[in-house]
């Protein structure tokens, strides 16, 4: 059969084209399940995270409930673990663990959350914390406390690359009865065999910053600022002088701030009263020289070259060779928790690498210090019987929403088997309300507060 040149040609670009087009159909094809199958990972990862959290909010929870000492605060304490748990059983049921049997776990959910259900509507009739309530809250914190572990462990290899949610459901299918499926099942396995001694339930059915909800107290009447008066300042804070800016990236909102940049350093400097509202370096500190105590000492320093005095610090922790410390106001031998500044140092060469003042913009003020209604004995006695005090003093804490509380801060210790966890407990300087109660961590990386 004879083809002319010209069809030869025409049907040889034409089979080109097809080629072409197969091709860019499979690229695409492939791109789009690599898409997938990322987003699965990234989506599995994050409940994973979400998870891990919710299991430590109700570890930390059931603790603060073993030593709460008036029934208004194991009422709040109860309704945060339902909430909690609630969220954890969310995240759980998002996970394809589903051919994994976990009867025990979400029992164990399903009784945290009802449970303490049951103590917060038993509280809020005036009841008190007996005995049985508190083993029971003993042993699902210690439940509790062991499946955070094993979620922890299963993040870390997550994000290390160790295991992967891909073609979960069959390879759990897959296995042999004897054959454990190489997944996320061992963060889940060792507790659902331990339940030996889980207790009968019988029941009817760090400070945080709470910065940015209301007025910056610093802001009020004072006048805004240049952009190049703006930029003396971030230079001056940061050490940087080339520093840029670009009007995109400027912080809105309560504090509306002026941000500029340079590579991997950011400061921010609020556009009315031109104060430094906080910097970031976020270099790599990849050796540990300076001590903690020294770190503080560079911390203080810094300060004082910033002008804010009257700082008392508070605690510090020490992560990935970064030592961030808490600072608070203090005046007249009283500590203002809401004033709070943190300042982090690099622990290969002491430099400043962040600075956090937006909790002290936002509520430093004069205050009229009081006398309290209440003397420290008559406060002491609020303290549950479990605890033991051994130190105690006036502070402003922040409240559950947007205010501040007078209180006293009771430093106590727990009567427990392992010589005592230690603990804050701040009874209302007025009212004598148990108004907050927090378990200090304290280890080689300092004191964490939660």
């Amino acid at each position: 059969m004879n083809i002319s040149k010209r069809c030869f040609v025409r049907i040889v670009s034409f089979m080109i084209a097809l080629i072409l087009v197969i091709g860019i159909i499979a690229v695409q094809g492939h791109s789009s399940a690599g898409t997938l199958k990322r987003q699965l990972q990234y989506d599995m990862a994050r409940s994973v995270q979400n998870l891990s959290e919710s299991l430590d909010n109700i570890s930390t929870t059931l603790t603060k409930g073993i030593y709460a000492g008036s029934p208004q605060m194991m009422s709040f304490l109860s309704a945060k673990l339902w909430s909690d748990a609630a969220s954890a059983k969310a995240e759980l049921s998002a996970l394809p663990v589903a051919s994994l049997h976990l009867e025990n776990t979400y029992k164990f959910l399903s009784q945290v959350g009802n449970y303490s259900k049951s103590l917060s509507e038993r509280y809020s009739e005036g009841e008190q914390i007996s005995d049985s309530d508190r083993e029971n809250l003993i042993t699902l914190s210690e439940y509790a406390k062991r499946l955070c572990e094993n979620m922890w462990i299963v993040q870390q290899k997550i994000n290390e690359g160790r295991l992967s949610f891909e073609n979960t459901e069959k390879n759990i299918s897959d296995a042999e009865d004897n054959e454990e499926p190489a997944y996320i099942t061992e963060g889940f396995t060792e507790f659902e065999e331990g339940y030996d001694n889980y207790p009968t339930l019988i029941y009817d059915g760090p400070f945080s910053d709470n910065i940015l909800k209301k007025e910056p107290e610093m802001l009020k009447n004072t006048a805004y600022i240049s952009e190049a008066d703006a930029l003396k300042k971030a230079q001056r804070a940061s050490g940087e002088k080339e520093l840029s800016r670009s009007e995109e990236t400027d912080e809105q909102g309560k504090l509306p701030c002026y941000v500029f940049t340079k590579g991997d350093t950011t400061v921010a400097v609020t556009k009315q009263g031109g104060l430094l509202c906080y910097t970031s370096d976020y270099r790599e500190v990849t050796e540990r020289r300076l001590t903690g105590e020294e770190a503080v000492e560079k911390a203080e320093e810094y300060l004082s070259y910033l002008g804010i005095d009257d700082m008392s610090y508070t605690y510090y922790e020490v992560s990935r060779n970064v030592c961030t410390i808490n600072f608070a106001a203090e005046e007249e031998d009283i500590l203002i928790y809401t004033d709070l500044v943190k300042v982090s140092v690099a622990l290969d060469n002491g430099e400043i690498i962040g600075f956090d003042g937006r909790g002290y913009i936002t509520n430093h003020k004069e205050r009229e210090i009081k006398t309290p209604k209440l003397a420290p004995s008559q406060a002491a006695e609020k303290i549950s019987p479990y605890l033991t005090v051994t130190g105690k003093r006036l502070c402003y804490i922040p409240s559950r929403g947007a205010d501040e509380l007078y209180c006293y801060e009771f430093r106590c210790y727990s009567k427990d088997e392992n010589g005592g966890t230690p603990i804050l407990v701040y009874i209302n300087a007025d009212s004598g309300k148990e108004e907050q109660i927090l378990l200090l961590e304290i280890s080689e990386n300092g004191t964490l507060a939660v």
